[in-house]
């Protein structure tokens, strides 16, 4: 999915992110572009701050991911913003304290509170369960998280949150390198919106918008 195609689906937010200067996105997309890449089996793996926390995050370019996420959402539309362990942290702490609204975290681990929703996750390299707490079937969400690649994250928490009863207004991931988003979209019914999009080609990071 192309800048043009993305652009079609944002949201109607009243709240402009930081201002970054006239190059959009120049910073992340010259991180993405430097970022190694490892094989874990046979699956191309890169490394980014944002995707990883390795190397250090750099707040300008954390910053950059904000900035273009808040373009295309519609600020108005959710009450509470929902990213996964481990690295939807840094992207949901930052929006949380942009926008003012709270924030929930999925974990990787349960604590047996009264409500928690247990769900299967599978990647294109492990495969666990997630945990899904602080979410009642009153909440409109808005659900973020650093990186699509198989979709079997965002596939896990869509149907424990529906099992919740909650709304969900708004998929959001920064980096994309999905390559059958729309039958994604379909399974999960819901339109995902992506800041980047990218392939790995020859052991490189190719940004495609």
């Amino acid at each position: 999915m192309g800048s043009a195609q993305r652009s079609s689906r944002k949201g109607k937010s009243k709240k402009k992110g930081y201002p970054l200067g006239v190059d959009k996105m120049k910073l992340l997309k010259e991180s993405l572009r430097n970022a190694p890449v490892i094989m874990k089996g046979n699956y191309p793996y890169f490394i980014h701050p944002l995707t990883d926390g390795i190397p250090e995050i750099d707040p300008a370019v954390l910053k950059d991911a904000i900035n273009e996420i808040i373009k295309v959402i519609d600020i108005d539309a959710f009450d509470k913003i929902v990213a996964v362990e481990a690295m939807g942290l840094p992207i949901g702490v930052a929006l949380s304290m942009e926008l003012t609204k709270p924030m929930t975290v999925i974990r990787k681990r349960p604590y047996g509170l009264p409500g928690e929703v247990e769900v299967e996750q599978q990647t294109g390299y492990s495969r666990g369960k997630l945990y899904i707490n602080s979410i009642s079937p009153e909440d409109t969400l808005l659900l973020v998280d650093d990186v699509l690649s198989t979709g079997g994250t965002i596939t896990a928490v869509v149907e424990g949150i529906r099992k919740i009863g909650a709304k969900i207004s708004d998929i959001v991931v920064v980096v994309n390198k999905n390559r059958n988003i729309e039958e994604l979209e379909k399974k999960v019914g819901q339109n995902i919106k992506t800041i980047v999009n990218i392939e790995i080609v020859k052991g490189k990071v190719r940004i495609l918008d």
